[in-house]
């Protein structure tokens, strides 16, 4: 099992990046570039849950999204073709006092078959680089969505 932690600072607030993340709508693969807007199912959604499946490329992942804590999202995946077990993303954000959010993201990858093992190591060391830069990324679509200027 991988569990990779990750941290952005950003001049969005909380609240914009809640509402980045949970924007279930036309677009999304901008933000989440393993997301593609095709492939994107929101089974239910709620004043802060929802239930969805998004994926790309053969990949697809199931997760209960919870944001009833304005300062955290956590993301539990209940099926997905690789991930099983304890899988899923949280992300805790905190205000800081120059203005400035911090955004600490934690993904844990548990490989439910041979491929999400497989997939799941290579996340945990040499292709951590790649989750890295795509919540960069991630970040920084939210960003210019926003208007927000970028750091």
């Amino acid at each position: 099992m991988a569990t990779i932690h990750m941290h952005e600072t950003t001049t969005l607030t909380p609240e914009q990046f809640v509402a980045g993340v949970t924007d279930f709508g036309p677009g999304r693969q901008e933000i989440f570039t393993n997301s593609a807007d095709g492939e994107l199912k929101v089974h239910s959604q709620g004043p802060n849950r929802a239930d969805v499946t998004e994926g790309k490329g053969g990949v697809w992942e199931r997760l209960q999204y919870d944001w009833s804590d304005p300062n955290r999202i956590v993301m539990r995946t209940i099926d997905s073709n690789l991930w099983g077990g304890a899988s899923g993303h949280t992300y805790t954000m905190t205000r800081q006092a120059d203005g400035t959010t911090a955004i600490d993201a934690v993904v844990v990858r548990e490989g439910k078959n041979v491929k999400g093992k497989l997939v799941g190591a290579l996340l945990g060391s040499v292709a951590k680089g790649g989750l890295v830069k795509a919540f960069h990324n991630t970040v920084g679509a939210i960003e210019a969505r926003n208007g927000v200027i970028s750091r």
